[in-house]
């Protein structure tokens, strides 16, 4: 079987930055919506977008420390979004729709990881629903903007996955972890999840388009980690004892942040679409026994259509129901 999942030559690394992968690239006039936008890589995310001349949209939870963030940041401005309330994005989404701007990259970058079972909504588990519901929720409900975005020259949909989708797939006999609750495998389940998004995304977005793309950024420490006990990460060799990096894998935010943007803005990703990708560019299927790559499991167009259903059922919406 051929894959698309093959390296392409970017040009770029794991050390690239942000502003390395757009030297060159002129964003005027383009829109971006970046989730999480604040804080860690999604931060440095919305300062490269904005440099490099995109108006950027930072939805928030808590919007005070969004706003006070960015500030400073020409071009950047802060809303109210909470993606574990599926009413609070209903009320994003119609907010920036009655604008009447179009969309040219949506980055759903906002995420939590490994923390104790929290529930939200009608009890989902709350990886899921914040990692991957409620940015399903939030492309569906601004599609239109999205689409007028493909249709002025083309738009992207970039979903910030990670390696942790190597961990498991979509546990489709307990996606809400009903019947015990693990913390990595509910983060890997949301990751994995991710990954299909994007891939049946961009399946029902090409021909008006809207190309999608997911990706691992790297390992970074940002304020992802703060649900993590500081032993587990010196057990696991990320920080010594003083709470200082230890591990030279890890990527700064700026270099972490490279992928997503990349993923968003490279031209040589024009004709592409559905992939995942690591390290500035496309990734390899992953092999046994060998560090990055994606997972079979991930890239599975089957799977990929049945989380989307399982997602409309579950949320409530679906922009390609009548079309489908």
């Amino acid at each position: 079987m051929t894959t698309p999942q093959h390296k392409i030559g970017s040009g770029f690394g794991a050390r690239s930055t942000a502003d390395d992968v757009l030297s060159g690239i002129d964003l005027s006039g383009s829109t971006a919506i970046v989730t999480g936008g604040y804080s860690g890589l999604g931060l440095e995310t919305t300062r490269a977008l904005a440099k490099a001349g995109a108006r950027v949209v930072v939805p928030a939870r808590r919007r005070a420390a969004a706003q006070e963030a960015v500030e400073g940041i020409d071009g950047v401005e802060t809303e109210e979004l909470d993606l574990a309330d599926l009413e609070s994005v209903r009320g994003f989404a119609e907010r920036f729709l009655a604008s009447g701007r179009a969309i040219d990259i949506m980055i759903n970058n906002a995420g939590i990881m490994a923390c104790p079972e929290t529930r939200v909504g009608p009890g989902w588990e709350a990886q899921f629903a914040v990692n991957h519901l409620g940015h399903y929720a939030l492309v569906n409900r601004l599609w239109p903007a999205i689409a007028r975005g493909g249709a002025r020259g083309g738009a992207r949909v970039v979903a910030v996955s990670s390696g942790a989708h190597g961990i498991t797939g979509v546990r489709w006999d307990d996606v809400r972890f009903e019947h015990g609750y693990d913390r990595w495998q509910a983060y890997g389940q949301s990751k994995s999840a991710n990954v299909l998004f994007a891939l049946h995304l961009d399946a029902l977005g090409r021909d008006v388009g809207v190309r999608a793309f997911s990706l691992h950024p790297g390992s970074i420490l940002t304020p992802l980690q703060r649900h993590l006990p500081k032993a587990e990460m010196v057990e696991a060799g990320w920080i010594d004892e003083k709470g200082d990096l230890a591990d030279p894998s890890f990527k700064t935010p700026a270099q972490g942040a490279a992928t997503q943007v990349w993923a968003a803005t490279s031209p040589r990703l024009a004709d592409m679409g559905g992939v995942y990708c690591e390290d500035c560019d496309v990734a390899e299927p992953a092999g046994e026994g060998t560090e990055g790559g994606v997972h079979a499991h991930a890239t599975d167009p089957e799977q990929a259509a049945r989380l989307w259903a399982l997602s409309a059922g579950l949320t409530g919406v679906d922009a390609f129901a009548a079309a489908g």
